[in-house]
């Protein structure tokens, strides 16, 4: 209200940001709609319900480290999928590789930090996601 420049300024850079950040969330959730729309929750469950085991772990692990998606729409997709029939390891392991290991940017990864370094970090990464998945799905 002090400055209406500033203030437009502020707006249209919010705007901006907005923009770019627009289809990769609608690209997200669409595919996260078609997704739930294909598979029931019987599949959901088969595949990545608690009774699925390691097997489920395992998929969940794969799908979280080649998918790119941001924070801020990998949370309400797990619930989603929780509330689709997902079980809490294999939840907690997609969210741990999805936000700590990265196969879509190992390439730039490995540009900035070298291959040995890039691949070490995500190798523990993924250890220490399949060793929370565990612990989480004894405390759940």
């Amino acid at each position: 209200m002090k400055d209406r420049a500033k203030t437009g300024l502020a707006l249209k850079k919010a705007w901006k940001a907005f923009e770019n950040i627009l289809p990769s969330v609608l690209t997200v959730l669409l595919l996260t709609g078609f997704i739930l729309t294909l598979l029931d929750e019987q599949a959901i469950s088969r595949l990545l319900g608690a009774d699925s085991g390691i097997l489920g772990v395992v998929i969940a692990a794969v799908i979280g480290c080649v998918t790119l998606i941001p924070g801020f729409v990998a949370f309400p997709l797990a619930a989603s999928l929780l509330a689709a029939g997902a079980g809490y390891a294999q939840i907690a392991v997609f969210i741990s590789t999805l936000m700590m290991v990265g196969i879509a940017t190992l390439p730039l990864e490995i540009q900035y930090f070298g291959k040995r370094i890039a691949v070490k970090r995500n190798i523990l990464s993924l250890i220490f996601a399949i060793i929370t998945s565990c612990i989480i799905g004894v405390i759940m």
